[in-house]
């Protein structure tokens, strides 16, 4: 009667289906998130590029990081953006199924971190179901949100993050990437973190 339900995942991907089954657990591991997109609107836009690093025992783990640029080449050519970014960027370059795969990959059940965290996790899950996959389940903590409950302000007080990173004397670099905003998102977190009393 309840065959339907042994193929419920049968559809998935591979690599998804791995992603899913490293949540019997809850990790130790932090992954700070950035995007770097055509716009901000998730269901038209496209990821230019994805910048992260891991945060363990309260340790940003320079080792640990996970950066690549999005290949998107028939998007900017059909809206009229130049490719002049993905030529000169020295990061490593993939097309979307890839770098999307890939970043799962690296996030496993990690808890996220970022600055207005809600629309990374949005253009991801809209590349995820153009590969057929589901949602990210990972839990999400952001520093904007973070930073209003500790100094106990309303929700409508925006931060961006170079006023976030001004208020806590961290210097951030004109010639902004993903990586370096994953970079400042995960120092700011971890001075958040300690503020609020987080383990």
């Amino acid at each position: 009667m309840l065959d339907w339900l042994k193929n419920i995942n049968k559809d998935y991907p591979e690599f998804w289906k791995e992603y899913l089954s490293k949540f019997d657990k809850k990790s130790n591991r932090f992954v700070v998130l950035s995007t770097e997109s055509t716009g901000l609107d998730a269901d038209k836009d496209v990821i230019l590029s994805i910048g992260a690093i891991a945060i363990e025992n309260n340790t940003i783990m320079i080792g640990d990081m996970f950066e690549v640029v999005l290949l998107q080449y028939v998007y900017n050519h059909d809206h009229g953006i130049s490719n002049e970014f993905i030529i000169e960027s020295k990061q490593p370059k993939s097309l979307e199924p890839q770098a999307i795969q890939a970043f799962i990959e690296y996030l496993g059940n990690a808890v996220l971190i970022g600055h207005r965290i809600d629309f990374d996790v949005e253009i991801i899950n809209n590349a995820l179901e153009k590969l057929k996959c589901g949602r990210i389940k990972n839990e999400a903590l952001d520093i904007e949100v973070m930073y209003r409950k500790w100094k106990e302000l309303s929700d409508d007080k925006e931060f961006s993050l170079h006023e976030l990173s001004s208020l806590f004397k961290i210097e951030t670099s004109d010639r902004v990437s993903a990586s370096e905003d994953a970079y400042a998102i995960a120092l700011l977190f971890l001075k958040l973190k300690s503020r609020l009393g987080i383990n």
